[in-house]
């Protein structure tokens, strides 16, 4: 569809916004038409959440204009934003499962009888206007029924419903797709373009690049907080999209890459993955990790990196494929179980599935040695001193004291606590999610340094980072990752751009 003229119905200029004076947006343009799917992309950190709460009244803007239909606007709240034509549906489907599908697209608006009623709910009405609000999404469901009693996709399509009914001039899909599989996501696609050809601005946030391709009419790239630019989709290859996101063209350059250990190519597979999958969140993944090798995951945020590990670790049950450690076919259902295989896992959030706050750095680094010996088996308070103190000097962790509270230290000293947590447990594989995130050079140095001496006393490593020169750097094999499935494989001493290049590869 052609949406290169006539006057945007949506337009943000100069958009900024600080926390604490660390701007998270810095002159932020968006313009969004009526008639036109427009596709808001950018890494993790490029202020697209920051820049829908803004647009939605959850957050002030500190300066910048915004005007819908050539108005000024300034929602005070995401109520506000509604009434104003701006609806938002996010990845997390905010409805209530114990309601009927009715009564989650009216709730807190639903039409009313007369005084002679007493004002009562008009339920007739409350039915009707559902079907028909889900009849222009071609469904055609029984909305008497609890929202529990239908699938994830239907429920995605009761909240655009619902959000249709606030009389909406813009749609913002926040990752609609992230919990549909591919027949689900083409029937939301068919959705999106009638909506489209009824005249709906439509922004929609999504990580994988296909879709980008498969729906979108134009494309506004985010980086750091600020705006890079803005094409129409079928004017900006998958090549030049990446270059925009990550800030950086394709252009073959040597990479520094550490010395590894060597690994024979006979080798058995410590661990095996094959065709192991999960419905609407990985596709089915082959990947094998032998003792003393590091293996790297890369991809694009919402590639499948973290569902994979979480598939790896127990924290997911894979509804496809089998895993086997040492040959052996095995089943986790739980970390506990991948814990008792050598298995370990540094996750991602370490915020909040990583550290507790307000225990200790001695505390919390004996949490994974304490949970395998369980209740009856305690470590003594001189045990986990002795530990903590081991691997506080072994890791170099910055502390006054192996009693202070974790949430205390620095973002890498927390990571480096949380490493040696596993460490303790002396794990055979070692599953590392975004290790380095949000810590110092110098701290990213250290645990880099500290894979590489895993790795080389023997422990097998998948390390999985956003940051593809740590991963080209350390890494024996690369394992590509696209949209929820694996693209392919590379060897230790590829380039950066080799991995960019197979992630951009036309499907």
């Amino acid at each position: 569809m052609d949406t290169s003229t006539g006057a945007p119905v949506l337009l943000l200029t100069g958009i900024d916004k600080r926390f604490n004076g660390v701007p998270a947006l810095s002159g932020v343009s968006l313009r969004l038409r009526a008639g036109e799917i427009h596709a808001l992309l950018g890494q993790n950190g490029a202020g697209k959440s920051t820049l829908i709460k803004v647009l939605t009244g959850v957050y002030a803007a500190d300066a910048g204009e915004m005007a819908l239909a050539g108005q000024p606007i300034r929602p005070a709240s995401p109520l506000d934003a509604q009434h104003l034509g701006i609806s938002t549906v996010y990845q997390e489907v905010n409805l209530c499962p114990n309601l009927s599908v009715a009564e989650n697209i009216f709730a807190g608006r639903y039409p009313r009888r007369g005084p002679a009623q007493g004002w009562r709910i008009d339920w007739a009405a409350v039915h009707r206007e559902s079907r028909a609000l889900l009849a222009r999404l071609d469904i055609d469901i029984d909305v008497t029924q609890l929202l529990s009693s239908y699938s994830v996709a239907v429920q995605q399509m009761v909240a655009i419903a619902r959000a249709l009914g606030l009389s909406s001039k813009v749609l913002i899909l926040d990752e609609p797709t992230s919990s549909l599989d591919d027949e689900e996501v083409k029937s939301l696609f068919a959705v999106l373009r009638r909506l489209r050809g009824q005249g709906l601005a439509i922004l929609f946030v999504t990580h994988f690049l296909n879709q980008v391709y498969a729906v979108s009419d134009r494309i506004t790239v985010l980086r750091n907080g600020g705006w890079v630019g803005e094409w129409p989709t079928a004017e900006l290859g998958p090549q030049a999209l990446i270059s925009a996101m990550v800030g950086r063209e394709f252009a073959a350059q040597a990479s520094g890459h550490a010395e590894l250990p060597a690994i024979e190519a006979t080798a058995p597979a410590l661990l095996e993955a094959e065709g192991l999958g999960q419905r609407g969140q990985l596709l089915p993944v082959d990947l094998r990790v032998r003792a003393g090798e590091v293996v790297g995951l890369a991809g694009l945020l919402g590639a499948g990196r973290t569902e994979l590990a979480r598939l790896l670790f127990g924290l997911a049950r894979p509804d496809q494929g089998r895993l086997r450690v040492d040959g052996v076919a095995v089943e986790l259902a739980s970390p506990a179980d991948a814990v008792g295989h050598g298995i370990a896992l540094c996750p991602e959030e370490r915020k909040t599935d990583g550290i507790v706050a307000e225990l200790s750095v001695r505390e919390n680094i004996a949490l994974a040695l304490q949970a395998r010996r369980g209740v009856r088996n305690t470590l003594s308070r001189a045990e986990q001193a002795a530990l903590a103190e081991r691997f506080v000097k072994a890791l170099g962790i910055k502390t006054a004291s192996i009693e202070t509270p974790i949430g205390l230290l620095s973002g890498g000293n927390q990571q480096k606590a949380v490493l040696a947590r596993w460490l303790a447990i002396e794990p055979r594989l070692l599953i590392l999610d975004e290790p380095t995130r949000g810590i110092d050079v110098a701290a990213k140095q250290e645990i880099m340094d500290e894979i590489l001496r895993l790795a080389r006393g023997g422990m097998a490593v998948l390390f999985i980072s956003s940051e593809m020169n740590e991963v080209v750097r350390v890494s024996h094999r690369i394992a590509v990752l696209r949209e929820r499935r694996k693209v392919g494989e590379l060897p230790g001493g590829s380039s950066e751009d080799a991995v960019y290049e197979l992630i951009a590869a036309e499907t």
